[in-house]
């Protein structure tokens, strides 16, 4: 394991930082936020022209060919500035999940579709769905054709293709299901993250294309990509209300003197610091391993769990140490917060994923 960044990371890094420093500045997501379109698509197709569309799709299947490293570099950037981007749900869970499927021509097309930007995805799963949970049975086929409603489904809103789980007399398959169509309806529902926007899908007779492979194992391998990949993001926005809030208080005076010299606050600091540099060491772990295997799944949920408790933490730290500006809805020290408190909900809760993670430690489970 080597939890250091390579020097092909740092440069995708940099890159990705310089976009997101000229085009996601917090002004223009706040303006973004009051509008009935609070994700930036154009932002999304200049990020997949950097290749991030794609990152850990093989080379044979027409993407990058790097690994989930890359991807958690590109997460923790996304979560530094809250780029109101459908990575999570188009670059993570659903390309993640077709790579589940077997590589027939429709699975490569959208591959390709999704890796160039040409077509956004979304799996027709609720964003609160942990990883080992039951295949979801919300929808059913009959044949090609789907009945049913999925929940609070990320990035469903700009989705123009969905890859759902349905239940049919075949069992569990993966469909590919063009949005626009009679039969699909994709709902907005209010969402705590303003960045993150969720929907409510409903299908009632939609036609589809059958994706052959072992659903069940397709979905479940992308939860556990996408929960120990959301880490990364986790431990972006920590860093960035460190940093942030580390600058505020070496500026801000009172008595005479800089806010940050007072002794407590520094010990404040200084605990938030060590938690921050504890959850990074966690995060890299799970994107070395990405989920996979007993191994990877340990580290998905060590790293879900502690990366989603130091975010939270150090996002109310961030609110309270700046003061009365803190509160403000001009600061964006709110959308820290709420996107910390949503991915602490998302894809599995601290405490769900402490009971994922006994049986792999060899820990006895509750009584």
């Amino acid at each position: 394991m080597n939890l250091l960044y390579t020097d092909i990371e740092d440069q995708l890094r940099a890159s990705v930082r310089d976009l997101l420093a000229d085009r996601a500045l917090p002004d223009a997501i706040l303006a973004r936020c009051e509008t009935d379109k609070p994700l930036d698509l154009d932002l999304w197709r200049s990020l997949t022209e950097l290749g991030v569309g794609s990152l850990h799709v093989p080379e044979e299947l027409g993407g990058q060919g790097a690994s989930t490293r890359e991807v958690a570099v590109v997460l923790e950037e996304l979560g530094r500035s809250v780029a109101p981007v459908p990575f999570l749900g188009s670059a993570v869970l659903a390309t993640t999940a077709l790579l589940g499927c077997e590589p027939t021509d429709a699975v490569r097309e959208l591959l390709d579709a999704l890796g160039a930007g040409r077509s956004i995805g979304a799996l027709a799963v609720s964003l609160a769905a942990a990883p080992g949970s039951a295949f979801p049975p919300t929808v059913r086929a009959d044949g090609s054709a789907l009945h049913g409603q999925v929940r609070s489904v990320a990035d469903a809103g700009a989705a123009d293709v969905l890859i759902v789980p349905a239940v049919g007399q075949d069992g569990a398959r993966l469909h590919a299901v063009p949005v626009g169509q009679a039969g699909v309806t994709v709902t907005p529902v209010v969402s705590l993250d303003l960045t993150r926007p969720i929907a409510d899908v409903s299908f009632d007779g939609a036609t589809s294309t059958v994706l052959t492979g072992d659903a069940e194992s397709a979905v479940d391998g992308a939860l556990w990509t996408a929960a120990g990949l959301l880490a990364s993001e986790q431990v972006g926005v920590a860093e960035w209300c460190v940093t942030t809030t580390v600058a505020y208080l070496k500026e801000r005076h009172q008595f005479g003197r800089p806010v940050g010299s007072f002794q407590a606050l520094k010990h404040r600091l200084a605990d938030l610091w060590q938690e921050l540099a504890l959850a990074k060491a966690a995060a890299r772990h799970a994107a070395d391993t990405g989920g996979v295997g007993d191994e990877g799944r340990l580290a998905a949920s060590i790293a879900n769990s502690l990366c989603s408790t130091v975010a939270v933490h150090a996002a109310e730290e961030c609110v309270q140490l700046h003061g009365g500006i803190g509160m403000t809805w001009e600061h964006p020290a709110h959308l820290y917060l709420k996107r910390a408190k949503a991915d602490q909900i998302a894809l599995g809760t601290p405490g769900r994923h402490r009971a994922l993670l006994a049986p792999l430690a060899n820990l006895p489970g509750p009584a």
